[in-house]
């Protein structure tokens, strides 16, 4: 399955976007590389893994991918705790993280179990299902279900 065709991966692309563009300004240098290297992690991870011929090196880079959604919401909470990133702005951000990384962790069960799972169904609840709006071709704003 190409990566282009999973929603997780365009959800991780739209929030590295978000990031990069949020700390387009941002002068600590060494913080924003960290925290936009983290997040562009999270979907070139899934895209590499995507592309791996065998179930072992697909899983490996998707944990990789996992890992990077735990690295970037530990530096958006550094980040909003020094005031460089808006609380508002961080929390959102750290909220579809988080979804991103169950997300990934229902593809990898799904490849273990050799399980085909659709597009919309990696660990999302019924009420997210419900409420998550299709993805166009075109990378989309980052729209966080509410809580």
């Amino acid at each position: 399955m190409k990566c282009e065709n999973l929603e997780v991966w365009k959800r991780a692309c739209n929030v590295s976007v978000e990031i990069y563009k949020y700390l387009s300004n941002c002068k600590d240098y060494g913080f924003k590389d960290q925290v936009t290297r983290s997040s562009l992690s999270i979907a070139s991870n899934i895209a590499e893994g995507m592309e791996r011929t065998s179930d072992k090196d697909t899983m490996k880079f998707l944990d990789i991918a996992r890992a990077s959604s735990a690295e970037l919401i530990t530096q958006i909470y550094i980040g909003i705790e020094i005031g460089y990133i808006e609380k508002d702005s961080g929390l959102k951000w750290i909220k579809e993280t988080e979804i991103i990384a169950k997300m990934i962790s229902s593809l990898i069960k799904s490849i273990k179990t050799k399980k085909p799972m659709t597009n919309d169904q990696y660990l999302m609840t019924k009420d997210q299902r419900l409420t998550t709006k299709p993805c166009s071709k075109k990378p989309i704003s980052v729209q966080l279900l509410k809580a």
